[in-house]
Protein backbone atom coordinates (compact mmCIF):
# COMPACT_ATOMS: atom_id res chain seq x y z
CA UNK A 1 0.00 0.00 0.00
CA UNK A 2 1.64 3.55 -1.15
CA UNK A 3 2.02 5.67 1.85
CA UNK A 4 0.97 9.39 1.22
CA UNK A 5 3.70 11.32 0.39
CA UNK A 6 5.07 14.32 3.05
CA UNK A 7 3.68 17.46 3.38
CA UNK A 8 5.70 19.44 6.42
CA UNK A 9 6.56 23.21 7.55
CA UNK A 10 8.96 21.16 9.54
CA UNK A 11 12.61 21.18 8.04
CA UNK A 12 14.09 18.37 9.96
CA UNK A 13 11.34 15.94 9.11
CA UNK A 14 11.51 17.02 5.46
CA UNK A 15 14.91 16.01 5.77
CA UNK A 16 14.34 12.64 7.19
CA UNK A 17 12.12 12.08 4.71
CA UNK A 18 15.14 12.45 2.46
CA UNK A 19 18.03 10.25 4.23
CA UNK A 20 20.15 10.28 0.96
CA UNK A 21 19.61 13.73 -0.03
CA UNK A 22 18.40 14.37 -3.66
CA UNK A 23 18.20 17.17 -5.82
CA UNK A 24 15.23 19.41 -4.70
CA UNK A 25 12.64 22.11 -6.86
CA UNK A 26 11.76 24.89 -5.73
CA UNK A 27 8.48 26.68 -6.38
CA UNK A 28 7.52 30.45 -6.26
CA UNK A 29 3.64 30.58 -6.53
CA UNK A 30 2.50 33.59 -8.02
CA UNK A 31 -1.03 34.75 -9.63
CA UNK A 32 0.02 34.79 -13.25
CA UNK A 33 3.25 32.51 -12.94
CA UNK A 34 4.99 30.02 -10.61
CA UNK A 35 9.25 30.34 -10.49
CA UNK A 36 11.52 27.33 -10.23
CA UNK A 37 14.69 26.85 -9.12
CA UNK A 38 16.74 23.70 -8.38
CA UNK A 39 19.23 21.76 -6.05
CA UNK A 40 21.74 20.26 -6.27
CA UNK A 41 21.73 16.66 -4.43
CA UNK A 42 23.89 17.78 -1.87
CA UNK A 43 21.67 20.55 -0.97
CA UNK A 44 24.93 23.56 -1.74
CA UNK A 45 22.99 25.54 -3.68
CA UNK A 46 20.09 26.69 -5.57
CA UNK A 47 19.87 28.12 -9.17
CA UNK A 48 17.10 30.05 -10.84
CA UNK A 49 14.85 28.10 -13.25
CA UNK A 50 12.80 28.92 -15.81
CA UNK A 51 9.53 31.11 -14.83
CA UNK A 52 6.10 28.87 -15.85
CA UNK A 53 3.43 30.69 -16.85
CA UNK A 54 0.90 29.82 -14.30
CA UNK A 55 -2.75 28.07 -15.72
CA UNK A 56 -5.42 25.47 -14.82
CA UNK A 57 -3.78 22.55 -12.20
CA UNK A 58 -3.19 19.89 -15.01
CA UNK A 59 -1.17 21.59 -17.27
CA UNK A 60 0.78 22.90 -13.98
CA UNK A 61 1.20 20.02 -12.63
CA UNK A 62 2.55 18.33 -16.29
CA UNK A 63 5.30 21.27 -16.39
CA UNK A 64 6.47 20.68 -13.16
CA UNK A 65 6.82 16.46 -13.31
CA UNK A 66 8.61 17.15 -16.75
CA UNK A 67 11.03 19.24 -14.48
CA UNK A 68 10.99 16.82 -11.83
CA UNK A 69 11.23 13.48 -14.19
CA UNK A 70 14.10 15.55 -16.67
CA UNK A 71 16.25 16.32 -13.14
CA UNK A 72 15.85 13.19 -11.18
CA UNK A 73 14.44 15.24 -8.56
CA UNK A 74 13.77 14.27 -4.93
CA UNK A 75 11.64 16.46 -3.46
CA UNK A 76 9.62 19.99 -3.52
CA UNK A 77 9.71 23.16 -1.66
CA UNK A 78 7.72 25.36 -2.18
CA UNK A 79 7.16 29.00 -0.75
CA UNK A 80 4.39 29.92 2.19
CA UNK A 81 3.29 33.51 1.85
CA UNK A 82 3.07 34.18 5.15
CA UNK A 83 1.98 37.34 6.78
CA UNK A 84 4.55 39.79 8.31
CA UNK A 85 3.45 39.11 11.74
CA UNK A 86 3.50 35.17 11.18
CA UNK A 87 -0.33 34.61 10.45
CA UNK A 88 -1.45 32.26 7.23
CA UNK A 89 -3.58 34.46 5.35
CA UNK A 90 -5.74 33.39 1.73
CA UNK A 91 -2.12 33.56 -0.14
CA UNK A 92 -0.88 31.40 2.28
CA UNK A 93 -3.84 28.97 2.34
CA UNK A 94 -3.21 28.52 -1.39
CA UNK A 95 0.27 27.67 -1.53
CA UNK A 96 -0.67 25.18 1.27
CA UNK A 97 -3.72 23.88 -1.32
CA UNK A 98 -1.13 23.35 -4.13
CA UNK A 99 1.19 21.55 -2.01
CA UNK A 100 -1.79 18.56 -1.57
CA UNK A 101 -2.32 18.51 -5.20
CA UNK A 102 1.06 18.39 -6.29
CA UNK A 103 1.53 15.36 -3.71
CA UNK A 104 0.46 13.35 -5.92
CA UNK A 105 3.82 13.52 -7.88
CA UNK A 106 4.90 11.23 -4.90
CA UNK A 107 7.85 13.08 -3.80
CA UNK A 108 8.27 15.14 0.30
CA UNK A 109 7.12 18.63 -0.10
CA UNK A 110 8.64 21.30 2.19
CA UNK A 111 6.51 24.89 2.83
CA UNK A 112 9.06 27.18 3.65
CA UNK A 113 8.11 30.70 4.70
CA UNK A 114 8.78 33.13 1.57
CA UNK A 115 8.43 36.51 3.45
CA UNK A 116 10.89 38.78 2.01
CA UNK A 117 11.93 36.71 -1.14
CA UNK A 118 10.58 38.82 -3.67
CA UNK A 119 12.02 42.35 -2.26
CA UNK A 120 15.56 40.09 -1.92
CA UNK A 121 15.41 39.10 -5.31
CA UNK A 122 14.18 42.45 -6.51
CA UNK A 123 17.37 44.52 -4.72
CA UNK A 124 19.59 41.21 -5.83
CA UNK A 125 18.47 41.73 -9.69
CA UNK A 126 19.07 45.91 -9.39
CA UNK A 127 22.55 45.17 -8.20
CA UNK A 128 23.29 43.32 -10.96
CA UNK A 129 22.19 46.06 -13.22
CA UNK A 130 19.12 44.41 -14.57
CA UNK A 131 16.78 46.05 -16.90
CA UNK A 132 13.01 45.97 -15.36
CA UNK A 133 11.54 44.24 -17.78
CA UNK A 134 14.40 41.79 -17.54
CA UNK A 135 13.68 41.70 -13.58
CA UNK A 136 9.89 41.18 -13.96
CA UNK A 137 10.31 38.32 -16.59
CA UNK A 138 12.52 36.50 -14.23
CA UNK A 139 11.42 37.63 -10.77
CA UNK A 140 9.79 34.77 -9.59
CA UNK A 141 12.12 32.38 -10.41
CA UNK A 142 15.14 34.28 -8.52
CA UNK A 143 12.62 34.80 -5.68
CA UNK A 144 12.23 30.80 -6.12
CA UNK A 145 15.79 30.40 -5.98
CA UNK A 146 16.19 32.91 -2.45
CA UNK A 147 13.25 30.58 -0.88
CA UNK A 148 15.20 27.35 -2.06
CA UNK A 149 18.81 28.61 -0.33
CA UNK A 150 17.37 29.49 2.53
CA UNK A 151 15.38 26.07 2.90
CA UNK A 152 18.68 23.94 1.54
CA UNK A 153 20.94 26.30 4.51
CA UNK A 154 18.66 25.17 6.80
CA UNK A 155 18.47 21.23 5.78
CA UNK A 156 21.87 21.52 6.08
CA UNK A 157 22.52 22.29 9.28
CA UNK A 158 22.64 25.94 8.91
CA UNK A 159 26.49 25.50 8.17
CA UNK A 160 27.59 26.89 4.99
Amino acid sequence: MASTPLITENAPEFRDALPDGGGLIGLDLGTKTIGTAFADAHWRFATAGKTLAKGKFGKDKAAIEALVAERGLKGIVIGLPLNMDGTAGPRAQASRAFARNIAVLGLPVLLWDERWSTASAERDMISQDFSRAKRAEKIDSHAAAIILQGAIDRLAGGIL
